[in-house]
């Protein structure tokens, strides 16, 4: 039963590990309660697009966000977190309408975007924030 369960812990940190390996390499990462804190602050800079299954203009920005994980690889982390599942982290940056778009420098939050917007405008203010070229 022992080795069984230090199997089971083992896989569960070399998928943990790989997930937050792939943020250097493109892609958004699914980001929970439980690992929220973590992605923030081992990563530099970190996007994080606040979303639900029903909202229509999240489901827009989703595609926009894959883009510029790719465009930002290796510089910027990008997640996703989904606000229905993770209520104390919506709760805990004031979420009252999504999409919300948080980003991040060094753990700390620097700002935030509201709303469905252009991909253009979200690429410059990531740019801006954290003096990207």
């Amino acid at each position: 039963m022992d080795d069984e369960l230090a199997r089971i812990r083992e896989k569960r940190m070399q998928e943990l590990t790989g997930k937050m390996q792939g943020a250097q390499k493109g892609g958004v990462q699914h980001v929970d309660e439980m690992h929220f804190q973590q992605f923030v602050t081992t990563n530099q800079f970190a996007v994080i697009d606040f979303w639900a299954e029903w909202c229509g203009p999240c489901q827009r920005i989703a595609p926009v966000m894959d883009e510029l994980s790719i465009e930002f690889s290796g510089k910027v982390a990008f997640g996703k977190c989904n606000t229905d599942d993770n209520r104390r982290i919506a709760l805990q940056f004031n979420i009252d309408a999504i999409p919300a778009i948080m980003l991040f420098s060094r753990g700390q939050l620097v700002d935030r975007i509201i709303g469905a917007y252009p991909r253009e405008a979200i690429r410059e203010k990531i740019i801006r924030r954290f003096g990207l070229d």
